[in-house]
């Protein structure tokens, strides 16, 4: 029978009580398990199974104060969000998600109770959103600021990859998932989710998830529709890429490395036009398809390919390709 001060020890225990094994020994029952994973957790690297010969991987880093506030998340949404995030760019090269790395430095202070939190986090997306994905090895270390890497795999099952590279004139442009929710989430939390002298605040921040749960949510846990990469990839998507810094941005992305153009409808783009185009992090999928193409499942017309090369208009308007830079922070609206 677990006592009062049982549960209280369990969140009061911090890293520099305990050892780096101790801690591995209690997160790794937690994580999920790689379908692909030949060796898993425990050896020097782990050994996975490529059927297709090839493999997709891509990594991503979450560092607390740029780009996230523990006042705001839970470890929970922390290992989702880095997992989500991830496994988003392997759906955007058209492959699924098999596998995953994930290294954490945190202070030694941080309670115990927080990684196991990011350890379920991972657990819970991968099982969402990609189940037989699973996380199969990484590292611990110390940090002044808790510190997320992950590194994510996938198989490509016998597809070429779609790159951004591969937009022709005269193709549809696509988005799968969701538009501007995030941006919005964001500017609501930095507006109304501190105290008096601007700092990240738990309290006011949960207020602002009964108030608005979508847009908080789509923010802090984001869910991107991770199904629709290998469908886009099947359908002969020419070009895809996550949208994670902004459509107006991640469109130019895709308009510099094909040498076009990409023209959004307005109409398409909701009535919060400029939030749809320079908020950021709902992690949708942002595609090209030859004219005439069944558009999968998911996936709506959003715009044209042009031969205006390397330009993003909306309406064949000139658009400013604003959005999320790390080293400048957001231009361009989001709230």
């Amino acid at each position: 029978m677990t006592t009062a001060d049982d549960a209280s020890a369990l969140f009061t225990e911090t890293l520099n009580d305990v050892s780096e094994i101790a801690v591995l020994e209690r997160i790794f029952p937690r994580l999920p398990r790689s379908s692909a994973e030949l060796l898993g957790p425990g050896d020097d690297a782990a050994v996975l199974s490529a059927p297709d010969g090839r493999f997709v991987v891509t990594t991503d880093m979450m560092i607390q104060g740029p780009d996230f506030r523990l006042a705001w998340s839970t470890p929970q949404d922390l290992g989702w969000k880095a997992a989500a995030t991830n496994l988003s760019d392997i759906a955007a090269m058209g492959a699924r998600p098999t596998a995953l790395v994930v290294a954490i430095a945190a202070p030694p202070s941080t309670p115990v109770a927080v990684l196991e939190g990011i350890a379920d986090g991972l657990r819970e997306c991968c099982e969402a959103l990609a189940p037989g994905c699973g996380v199969v090895g990484g590292d611990l270390s110390a940090s002044d600021a808790l510190t997320l890497s992950v590194t994510a795999f996938g198989d490509l099952e016998g597809r070429e990859p779609v790159r951004r590279s591969g937009a022709r004139v005269g193709d549809v442009v696509a988005l799968a998932g969701r538009l501007g929710d995030a941006g919005v989430g964001l500017a609501l939390l930095f507006r109304h989710g501190v105290d008096d002298d601007g700092m990240p605040n738990a309290d006011r921040a949960a207020v602002l998830k009964g108030q608005y749960p979508d847009e908080v949510a789509a923010q802090l846990r984001p869910v991107p529709p991770l199904d629709c990469g290998p469908a886009a990839a099947i359908a002969g998507a020419t070009a895809m890429l996550d949208v994670s810094d902004g459509l107006a941005l991640d469109a130019g992305r895709i308009a510099r490395a094909s040498g076009v153009g990409i023209d959004f409808a307005s109409a398409a783009l909701g009535v919060r036009v400029d939030v749809a185009l320079s908020g950021g992090e709902d992690h949708g999928l942002l595609a090209t398809f030859p004219p005439g193409v069944r558009l999968p499942e998911g996936f709506r017309a959003l715009g044209v390919v042009t031969a205006d090369v390397g330009s993003v208009l909306v309406d064949g308007q000139p658009r400013t390709q604003d959005g999320w830079d790390p080293y400048r922070g957001w231009d361009g609206a989001v709230g």
